[in-house]
């Protein structure tokens, strides 16, 4: 008989203690926040599955790397090791640090982007859409037709519909897009991984367009693990030798090293071209610092130059996408309806079909987010008509669960409290926008209920 109980891959080390609160004591704080997760203390937070963005726990090399860490502000060794580490997987010719993923961002489409540009993707994020709206380019969003059926079970909905990118092309003129992106995977599609053939195919049709391919490379370690379980042809590679393939399809990358680097901050801008590289390192030393340092201490570089290499660990990524697999397919025997397959990072509850009687202007999604944090203290996160407005297809909430941090106990416990959600989901009233800035509105917006 086969052993199938899932176990981390590797021990504890150091505990930090959370804090139970009551119903009561959570109805009271959520009101205080305007009924927006983002806005509560995180120590009142049980469960805190908000982002898997920084919050992941460092191995002892990351600490070890910490120690390590040359602080010289020009040239530092850390950078040398950072930079290495990055090339050998990415292998892209400059690697330009950044404090986290949406400067590198900014920085990217600040220099390659102007206004009435037209930047295609499989589907955008939260801060990507922003940093490409901000300079009043279009942020086109173009996912597979599988993408847009929450029950498909498709391998890879997270892929792009490459069909769409070419007639895109052709209707809006080559010269009015500077760059096309692919996010592997795909966290707005419900952390769906995208193909090596699809990659190949959009890689294919850029170049021959002469259009820049770049990369979204937040999880890239997590989408090479899918495609090493479900894509013909890639079974015996490993996970670093498939993200190396994908890579050698693209002309650079942005990342934040707070998913897949396995830090708790830092991110990287890469890309091939000599000339865009000096533009790029130029607005950098304007805002974020030194190229061989950019925002980042001497430690954080080191603890992203390891952590990228322990993100393709096997049995790191083995238990990674078993766990998450474990609460998508735990709360989906039973009902509750979410992105199928899961995805590697998150699992995402369909909001709209959870919560049918809530209609879309009162955001089911963050009222079923409410509802979680009510019921047992856990913090999730709406991808839905709050975060993205006019622009959303579905409304989403996501769990996003942090690297080497939360046991299988705990997942556990995940699980009784949605079902304890799902059995009552009928009381559960939607909410009212009372206020929201211009950009990413969901950070700061306040709610009211619903009369």
């Amino acid at each position: 008989m086969p052993i199938t109980t899932i176990i981390e891959p590797f021990r504890i080390k150091s505990v930090e203690p959370i804090r139970w609160t009551t119903r009561e004591q959570r109805e009271n704080l959520l009101k205080a926040a305007g009924y927006n997760l983002f806005l509560l203390a995180a120590k009142d937070v049980l469960i805190d599955l908000l982002t898997d963005s920084g919050t992941g726990a460092m191995s002892t090399e990351q600490w070890a790397g910490v120690m390590r860490g040359d602080e010289s502000y020009a040239g530092s060794p850390s950078f040398t090791r950072f930079r290495d580490s990055v090339q050998e997987i990415f292998g892209y010719r400059h690697v330009i640090p950044t404090h986290q993923g949406r400067a590198a961002e900014r920085i990217l489409f600040s220099v390659m982007c102007k206004k009435g540009d037209v930047v295609p993707n499989n589907t955008h994020f939260d801060t990507t859409r922003a940093n490409v709206e901000f300079v009043g380019a279009e942020a086109m969003d173009l996912p597979c037709a599988e993408a847009k059926n929450p029950a498909d079970q498709h391998p890879f909905k997270g892929n792009m519909d490459v069909a769409a990118l070419e007639q895109t092309i052709t209707r809006v003129g080559r010269e009015r897009i500077p760059l096309v992106m692919l996010t592997v995977t795909n966290n707005s599609g419900g952390g769906q991984p995208v193909s090596m053939a699809n990659a190949r195919a959009v890689s294919e049709l850029c170049h021959k367009h002469g259009i820049p391919l770049y990369f979204d490379a937040c999880r890239f370690a997590e989408n090479a693990y899918f495609i090493k379980l479900r894509e013909p042809g890639y079974s015996d590679k490993t996970p670093k030798q498939i993200a190396q393939e994908m890579f050698k399809l693209g002309d650079g990358c942005t990342m934040s090293a707070k998913k897949d680097g396995m830090a708790n901050i830092g991110g990287f801008l890469c890309t091939n071209d000599d000339a865009l590289a000096q533009q790029e390192k130029n607005l950098l030393i304007l805002t974020e610092g030194y190229p061989t340092y950019g925002g980042l201490a001497g430690r954080d570089l080191e603890a992203v130059g390891i952590g990228i290499q322990e993100a393709l660990n096997e049995d790191y990524l083995r238990y990674r996408i078993a766990s998450t697999a474990y609460l998508g397919r735990k709360i989906s025997e039973q009902g509750v309806p979410i992105i199928q397959p899961p995805g590697g990072h998150a699992i995402y509850i369909d909001a709209r079909a959870f919560l049918p009687h809530v209609p879309q202007s009162q955001f089911p999604g963050v009222a079923l987010a409410n509802e979680l944090y009510l019921e047992g203290g856990i913090r999730s996160v709406e991808i839905g008509t709050l975060m993205f407005d006019q622009a959303a297809r579905m409304d989403l909430v996501r769990l996003a669960i942090p690297r080497r941090v939360y046991t299988q106990s705990h997942i556990d416990y995940v699980v009784e409290v949605i079902l304890e959600v799902w059995q009552r989901r009928k009381q559960i009233k939607g909410l009212n926008l009372i206020s929201g800035a211009p950009f990413l509105r969901h950070f700061s917006a306040r709610l009211a209920p619903a009369d």
